[in-house]
């Protein structure tokens, strides 16, 4: 329950899904918590939830002069950061090549890409000043392969991928550990935007991911924040001391491999269906052998 203790994290996106949930994870491991988030009733609740273990400081991370600003008041108020997870972030625009704009591709590579490094850059002093720290990256699954989200979305999170290698590789030797995580199909509001999904849509298609999720993938469960939540902790906390530049699957063993290679029923299926290509093979030698 103390494995954070002492320790002074910022998460950005801190008010729901992915965000709330390690929230809520680094306090009940001893974290104190500057949440950086744009719903304001959300974030007082939040503080008022866990009076004096969470502070809440309105943050748009498209703008670099509020990622600073949250990054010195978690110094003036705390002393320094020792965790960083960068964590705010949205579906972004659904445009594929043929339609998209200038303006949708900056948008989103300003909130998914230019946020994490420039989060970075203003919380080396504050890691510096507690003599290193660990920075979280949010990538996902869609930034390893196609299909996973919309194509700026993807390359996007294919760029927190690789900004995580050299990221870890420019501040080694400051003592700043550097690491992402890739989610694959979590129950978040990722997938049902208040401002494009209705309320009740919106918990239809949450019911439906979590019903998909054994035809989806090896694991049966859906995934739910607390398991993105639980390897952000790992990365956070001292047993990651020797981990650095990589980026975590965290999918339900959705890459693994082909849905035959792990579902029963459709191996039981191919076996059968090769049993029946091999009797009537059999079937077929008999017959030209009694014909001839």
């Amino acid at each position: 329950m103390d494995r954070l203790k002492g320790k002074v994290a910022v998460i950005t996106g801190g008010c729901s899904g992915i965000g709330l949930g390690t929230v809520e994870r680094f306090v009940e491991e001893g974290a104190r918590v500057l949440v950086g988030d744009l719903d304001d009733a959300a974030g007082a609740a939040l503080a008022a939830r866990f009076d004096g273990e969470v502070v809440y400081r309105h943050c748009d991370v498209t703008d670099v002069t509020q990622i600073k600003a949250l990054m010195d008041e978690a110094g003036s108020r705390f002393g320094g950061v020792d965790i960083l997870f960068n964590n705010a972030g949205a579906g972004g625009a659904p445009n594929r090549f043929e339609d998209m704009t200038a303006e949708a591709w900056d948008s989103v590579h300003a909130l998914l890409v230019r946020s994490v490094a420039l989060g970075i850059t203003y919380a080396i002093p504050h890691m510096k000043a507690r003599g290193g720290g660990s920075v979280i990256n949010t990538a996902s699954i869609a930034g390893t392969q196609a299909g996973y989200g919309p194509v700026a979305y993807s390359t996007a999170k294919a760029a927190v991928i690789h900004l995580t290698r050299v990221a870890a590789a420019d501040l080694a030797r400051d003592r700043i550990r550097v690491n992402a995580i890739c989610p694959g199909l979590i129950l978040t509001n990722i997938f049902t935007p208040a401002s494009v999904v209705p309320p009740g849509m919106a918990t239809m298609i949450k019911q439906t991911m979590a019903q998909s999720a054994p035809n989806t993938q090896p694991i049966e469960k859906p995934g739910l924040p607390v398991d993105i939540a639980n390897a952000a902790l790992f990365f956070a906390s001292d047993e990651s001391a020797f981990v650095t530049g990589t980026h975590l699957m965290v999918d339900g063993g959705l890459f693994v491999g082909p849905r035959n290679s792990w579902d029963p029923e459709m191996r039981a299926e191919r076996t059968r269906l090769m049993e029946e290509r091999r009797a009537a093979f059999v079937a077929a030698q008999v017959e030209d052998a009694q014909s001839s």
